[in-house]
């Protein structure tokens, strides 16, 4: 296909910036992508095809969002930025499948725009080079919104995907990887240098990808209570989960109390909590519940 690979090239990117005089704003973490070979990797990742229907968050100059209607049925790219309108008008002309949303994602009714833009059961897949700044907030937002949608494969910094991945016993595990996995299998798909940026990040970057669990891989009595508990036993790392209880639940339980009921979860309060499974902080939560 001759119109393939067009954009993302440090040459294209450059015409294309100087064209329409586009400068990166750095408050929305702007890393365009210059290396078609890392999107065709991503997207092989993803897992998309001709019967899939893409979501891109944050398309730029529409890099990753042309190899995504090469690949994809139909794409909806949400930009935040509207100065990027007339340049994504110009680099995407040639395709007739893509639908770009000029909305912040953490604003937007999701569940809304997938009705009105996929077809009925049609498989729906994520995949987005997102903002350093603001990736948890918006990974957050699409688990906890309960999506239809059949994964995410996500371009993030390298640190933040490790952590997203992370298992117990680990530096990088801690209340992220359990909110993250509560929802989905997760596991870093590729490590991406930041040469395949402009500009270039002061970090590497890493694709993340998330599969949607059918159902949570723990019964908990509240998941709000459960996932503010795992927040406050990773409060202060170094200390004791019955030192980080104590000051969480001041108000609410003495320390004979506190001692009672990890005895009923059959968990040592001088564990840290980053030797738990999630199954044990399941069974922590239902006890302090």
């Amino acid at each position: 296909m001759s119109k393939e690979k067009r954009i993302a090239t440090p040459t294209m990117t450059k015409a294309y910036l100087n064209k329409y005089g586009f400068t990166f704003k750095k408050s929305l973490g702007q890393n365009f992508i210059i290396d078609v070979n890392v999107l065709e990797n991503i997207i092989k990742k993803a897992g998309v095809t001709k019967e899939t229907g893409a979501i891109e968050i944050g398309p730029g100059m529409g890099a990753l969002t042309e190899q995504l209607a090469i690949h994809a049925d139909k794409v909806v790219a949400l930009e935040i930025d509207q100065r990027l309108e007339t340049i994504l008008n110009d680099t995407l002309s040639d395709y007739d499948n893509i639908d770009v949303v000029f909305q912040d994602v953490l604003k937007a009714d999701m569940q809304a725009i997938i009705q009105e833009q996929f077809k009925d059961g049609q498989p729906i897949k994520l995949v987005a080079n997102l903002p350093y700044y603001v990736t948890t907030p918006i990974i957050m937002k699409l688990l906890m919104d309960h999506l239809p949608l059949d994964s995410i494969t996500v371009m993030i910094q390298k640190e933040v995907a490790e952590r997203m991945s992370a298992s117990p016993n680990s530096k990088a595990y801690g209340s992220l990887s359990i909110a993250v996995q509560y929802y989905t299998n997760a596991h870093v798909a590729l490590i991406v240098p930041k040469t395949v940026f402009m500009p270039q990040p002061n970090v590497d970057s890493a694709v993340l990808h998330l599969s949607f669990r059918d159902e949570p891989p723990v019964q908990v009595n509240n998941e709000h209570f459960f996932f503010d508990m795992v927040q406050a036993s990773f409060g202060q790392r170094r200390k004791t989960l019955r030192n980080n209880f104590v000051r969480y639940f001041v108000d609410k339980y003495d320390k004979a109390e506190i001692e009672q009921r990890f005895i009923t979860a059959d968990i040592d309060p001088g564990r840290r909590a980053e030797s738990l499974t999630m199954e044990e902080f399941a069974r922590l939560a239902n006890a302090f519940e």
